[in-house]
């Protein structure tokens, strides 16, 4: 299994910014959004590459049409 890491920065402002990694597809929002709803409004979500990447676990469909 990778390594999954959540990294946070404050900024001098009061601003938090998260980064996710090591986490694919839509996983990254069902891991942070607990935490994401305790520090207040998101302001910007900007998916990294791994965002557009299928999980292991998750399975596209195939479609079969037989004439």
């Amino acid at each position: 299994m990778p390594q999954r890491t959540l990294r946070f920065r404050i900024r001098q402002d009061g601003l938090v910014e998260e980064s996710v990694e090591g986490v694919r597809g839509e996983a990254c929002q069902v891991i942070t959004s607990k935490l994401e709803s305790a520090l207040g409004t998101v302001q910007v979500h900007e998916p990294s590459p791994d965002a557009y990447l299928v999980s292991e676990n998750q399975k596209q469909p195939i479609s079969a049409e037989l004439h």
